[in-house]
């Protein structure tokens, strides 16, 4: 292994050698082409056509030599045409028999014969200079496209000696490479691990790769890792069954190792592009919801099969909205991409962190008990304490955050463990925030049915047309929501002073009290029953927009509106 290692190091030397060679022969070349040209011209119809000619023939003779050394076989042939055009200039008494007269004459045919020649010469050295650009092209987008930190490959095939030269080969480039040499084996180790490409032979014993193509693409967990089939039958029935079944790309034997090579970089990189536009928040560049409500059922499959203790993490910062409101919306941006970066840093690289929605983040944390989970993120609100999250022109920003833990236990559905720590999360806020809460089986037993209907939002409508509020209430009502209902200002303030709630969609035009003076009144008297505030107005001017969020309104959509549109932003701002 060493001494493949070694001799894979001078290959890979003489390679950088030879371009670079190369690159500055070519370079040279150019010149010596363009003297080439003049000197036959020279030849053809000046006062010294056999001196001119002589200057092409040492020319010619002299890339002839050169240019095999550069792997330039091409021009070296046209040089060598060229060479025996203009050899009679060597000859001794050339241009004497005759006098000047035949050597003109002489010159003249040979500089005629010599311009297809030159004009080949010229294309090959333009083609060649092509293709040194292209290569730079090349080794930049390589270094772009070089492995990530952690980027596994599972290299599968029965033939030793294959599997063995692709996987070093692969490991020298940088990525961390695992080897099967048949289907169980595989499947073992892609029960274990996470892995980001597979390359699969087709023709395998005693199972052939056919039955792990298949497998793959039946399992949730596997179906979207990027799968290369190698196989030694280049049929096209073949190639026409891998992609039916989910392959995504196929490479005959004997392949040609850069060839290959470059198809996992095209491959890989088409898929971080995926997922940076399809599972990352934009914003953070922490995993999405979607993608976090996709990977949590997988985790759960993973543990239902090996089971192990993994915990669920809601983290919510406190009083975020102060933050936009005093110091602007971008540094709230700042703020959320701070903290998105400091929990990235402090937590494993196993857990799985995702922005859940506005100012909230999510942590599933695999083989780790709740009491743990709970250790790990008192230690990063410790950090948080010690360290700002954000600084923008010459000022620091701290924050606190409020988190509920809880672990999932046998028989828990995914929407009650995240129900649960959301619970634990908000008695997290109830009793004075910058603080963990763990929620156990044995606190939820004893709280009965409490918790169920804390995870409950309250959602005021206060509009006067009754039949906008009875539509969206039927629209909205699948939501885990109780409605109230309030027809116009006055209603809708006594209403939140005797019972708060999650959300109040706000109309902003009502008679007795409007929306905008509903804010008004609640923004004077210091109170605020309402944790967020949609403003609802069939007026879309600029001022009406800008005064209701400087009254504290949280969003703000104008009549007529899109029900998707609005169920989305309701979503957003109850953090459903």
């Amino acid at each position: 292994m060493k001494m493949n290692g070694m001799m894979q190091d001078r290959d890979e030397k003489e390679r950088r050698l030879m371009k670079e060679g190369r690159k500055r022969y070519v370079h040279e070349l150019g010149k010596q082409t363009a003297s080439l040209s003049d000197w036959i011209e020279a030849a053809a119809g000046g006062e010294e056509p056999l001196a001119a000619g002589q200057r092409v023939y040492r020319i010619a003779h002299t890339i002839k030599g050169s240019a095999p050394m550069f792997e330039l076989q091409r021009i070296g042939l046209l040089a060598g045409a060229l060479d025996r055009i203009w050899q009679w200039t060597q000859d001794e008494g050339a241009g004497l028999s005759g006098g000047m007269v035949a050597a003109a004459e002489c010159a003249a045919a040979s500089a005629e014969a010599s311009r297809p020649h030159l004009e080949e010469l010229k294309l090959e050295l333009e083609m060649y200079g092509r293709e040194l650009e292209l290569d730079e092209q090349y080794e930049h987008l390589y270094r772009q496209v070089s492995p990530q930190r952690d980027e596994r490959l599972l290299v599968i095939d029965d033939d030793d000696a294959i599997r063995s030269y692709l996987a070093q080969r692969l490991a020298l480039e940088g990525y961390e490479v695992d080897e099967a040499a048949d289907v169980a084996a595989a499947q073992r180790l892609l029960r274990e691990r996470t892995y980001h490409l597979v390359t699969l032979d087709l023709m395998m014993r005693p199972a052939s790769g056919y039955e792990l193509l298949e497998f793959m693409k039946e399992d949730p967990t596997l179906k979207w890792i990027p799968l290369m089939i190698v196989s030694a039958r280049d049929d096209v029935q073949d190639k026409v069954r891998s992609f039916y079944l989910g392959a995504d790309d196929f490479v005959a034997k004997p392949f040609h190792y850069e060839e290959m090579h470059a198809r996992i970089c095209s491959l890989l990189k088409r898929t971080r592009t995926f997922e940076q536009l399809a599972f990352r928040d934009p914003l953070t560049g922490v995993y999405n919801r979607r993608y976090f409500d996709h990977q949590i059922q997988v985790e759960l499959d993973r543990i239902r099969r090996y089971p192990a203790p993994i915990s669920l993490v809601f983290i919510d910062i406190d009083r975020f909205k102060s933050i936009n409101d005093t110091h602007g919306h971008h540094v709230g941006d700042l703020v959320l991409q701070g903290l998105a970066h400091m929990l990235q840093h402090q937590l494993r690289s196993t857990d799985l962190l995702a922005r859940f929605g506005g100012e909230e983040f999510v942590v599933v944390m695999p083989n780790t008990s709740g009491a743990d989970a709970q250790k790990a993120v008192e230690a990063i609100l410790a950090l948080a304490h010690k360290e700002p999250v954000a600084q923008n022109e010459g000022e620091s920003y701290r924050i606190t955050f409020s988190a509920g833990v809880t672990e999932w236990r046998p028989g828990m559905t995914v929407e009650a463990w995240i129900a649960q720590s959301d619970d634990a999360m908000y008695d997290a806020k109830q009793h004075g925030r910058d603080q963990v809460v763990l929620r156990t089986g044995e606190d939820s037993a004893a709280s009965g049915g409490t918790h169920a209907q804390q995870s409950s939002k309250k959602v005021l409508i206060a509009d006067d047309d009754r039949i906008l509020r009875s539509i969206l209430i039927a629209k909205l009502k699948h939501l885990p929501v109780q409605f109230i209902e309030a027809e116009d200002g006055e209603q809708a303030y006594r209403s939140l002073l005797q019972q708060p709630v999650d959300l109040c969609l706000l109309d902003g035009v009502m008679p007795e009290l409007d929306g905008y003076g509903l804010l008004e009144r609640l923004q004077t008297s210091g109170q605020r029953p309402a944790e967020k505030i949609l403003v609802l107005s069939g007026r879309s001017r600029e001022e009406d927009m800008n005064r209701g969020l400087q009254l504290g309104a949280n969003a703000f959509m104008h009549k007529p509106f899109s029900m998707v549109e609005l169920e989305v932003k309701v979503r957003e701002l109850l953090n459903l």
